[in-house]
């Protein structure tokens, strides 16, 4: 089933329609692959119904050309959705429909969690999140919403979204789904060819070494070896490497005992930026 309005799917799950039910939601732009279906597959044997929206949100991109080169087949889309169930709604809604009289994002103050890594090289992106995820939630009122590790700034971001504003939504974080090589499934990571994408899968082993190496090594030396390793590679423009608290994701100073730790790790290759993290302790 595909809906393509707001009005029409809150028609559709209001609970005297679907009594003591639990709705499950997966929010992504398409493109979907074997990481989005994962989330999708959980959400199914977690709950009653569940709601996959498709939406390239306007307002996370700082980058028009990423906005037009982004792929869109929401045929194919559904096709694969079906294919692991034929019960999902899918919510595919116009971006007037989504966000009524002014597609904008607004403003959000979400501390540290946005000041490093993405949020230093993003601008406004998390602006953009925050506000396509609100207005989905409204349209959808999910009892859990399913998201993936790999964008790890972004869970925590949500997670506080979902406090700041009390909204009685389980958060689930799903794990990083990987191709044999180690690289992280992602729509943008499709644009590259098979030869590349194990080049690419370089960046997790970065993030494995870290790990590794993190109980012995210091935060200075981690880090030095980790942006080393792409000092000879001319096909790779590392943007960023940080190890960071996994809870404030503020940049590690010292490593406090109690505490978890996350690398990040970004960098462009052959016209795709490629994220990824790892957890280190």
């Amino acid at each position: 089933m595909i809906i393509r309005t707001k009005d029409e799917l809150k028609g559709f799950l209001c609970p005297s329609n679907n009594t003591g039910k639990t709705v499950g939601f997966v929010p992504t732009m398409g493109a979907l692959h074997q990481g989005h279906l994962s989330l999708v597959q959980q959400a199914l044997n977690e709950n009653d119904l569940v709601v996959v929206s498709i939406f390239v949100n306007p307002t996370q991109f700082n980058n028009p050309e990423d906005l037009q080169r982004y792929p869109q087949n929401l045929e194919a889309d559904v096709s694969l959705l079906k294919s692991l169930s034929p019960e999902v709604i899918v919510f595919a809604p116009a971006a007037k429909d989504l966000y009524q009289e002014t597609i904008s994002a607004k403003a959000y103050d979400f501390g540290s969690l946005t000041q490093f890594m993405e949020g230093q090289h993003r601008a406004g992106h998390f602006d953009g999140v925050a506000t396509v995820v609100s207005l989905l939630f409204d349209a959808v009122n999910p009892d859990c919403a399913y998201f993936g590790e790999k964008d790890f700034q972004q869970l925590r971001v949500i997670q506080t979204l979902v406090q700041d504003q009390n909204l009685s939504i389980s958060i689930v974080p799903c794990p990083i789904a990987r191709n044999a090589d180690g690289l992280a499934l992602s729509s943008r990571n499709e644009r590259l060819t098979e030869a590349q994408k194990k080049q690419a899968s370089l960046l997790y082993r970065v993030l494995e070494q870290t790990q590794k190496s993190f109980a012995h090594q210091s935060l200075e030396q981690l880090r030095k070896s980790a942006k080393q390793a792409f000092s000879d590679q001319i096909d790779f423009d590392l943007e960023y490497f940080e190890i960071a608290d996994a809870q404030t994701l503020t940049p590690a100073i010292n490593i406090a005992s109690g505490k978890k730790y996350r690398a990040f790790i970004a960098a462009h290759f052959h016209g795709v930026r490629l994220i990824d993290n790892l957890e280190l302790n």
